[in-house]
C-alpha cells in the first residue's frame, strides 16, 4: 500500500516505492481552478526543494502554480498534460499526475497531512 499525504496548497505526493513521489494537485483544487487549459511541467533531471514552485498551471478561472512537497530530483514528468491538460480534471489523483520526484529526505512527509487531516482541512473551507 502506497503512502499518500497532502499539502494545505492542495497538492498530493504518494510513495510509489522506497524514495519515488508521484505528484499531483487534489480533487478540490481542480474543482477550484475550473477547466485547466495549459500546464507547463518542471524539467526532468532538475532538483525542486520543499515548497519550491514545481509546475504552472492556468485554467479559465486563473492560474497558478503547483508546488512541490518534497525535495529531491526530477524522475519524470507526465507529457500526456502537455497536450491533455483536462486530464488534471477529469482524474487529478491518477492519469492527471504531474510529476515524479526522487526523494532527498522521507522526513520531509512528516510535515504533510494525512487523507483525513486533508479532508478536515478542507471541509473548514467551505
Amino acid at each position: 500500500m502506497s503512502t499518500v499525504k497532502f499539502t494545505e496548497d492542495h497538492e498530493w505526493v504518494s510513495i510509489e516505492d522506497d524514495d519515488t513521489a508521484v505528484i499531483g494537485i487534489t480533487d478540490y483544487a481542480q474543482e477550484q481552478l475550473g477547466e485547466l487549459v495549459f500546464i507547463e511541467l518542471p524539467e526532468v533531471g532538475s532538483d525542486i526543494t520543499q515548497g519550491d514552485e514545481a509546475a504552472v498551471i492556468e485554467s479559465v478561472k486563473a492560474a497558478g502554480d503547483v508546488k512541490s512537497p518534497v525535495s529531491g530530483s526530477i524522475l519524470e514528468v507526465n507529457e500526456a498534460l502537455i497536450d491533455t491538460p483536462g486530464l488534471v480534471n477529469d482524474n487529478p489523483e491518477t492519469e492527471g499526475w504531474f510529476f515524479k520526484v526522487k526523494v532527498n529526505e522521507m522526513s520531509e512527509l512528516d510535515d504533510l497531512m494525512d487523507e483525513e487531516a486533508y479532508r478536515s482541512f478542507v471541509k473548514d473551507l467551505a
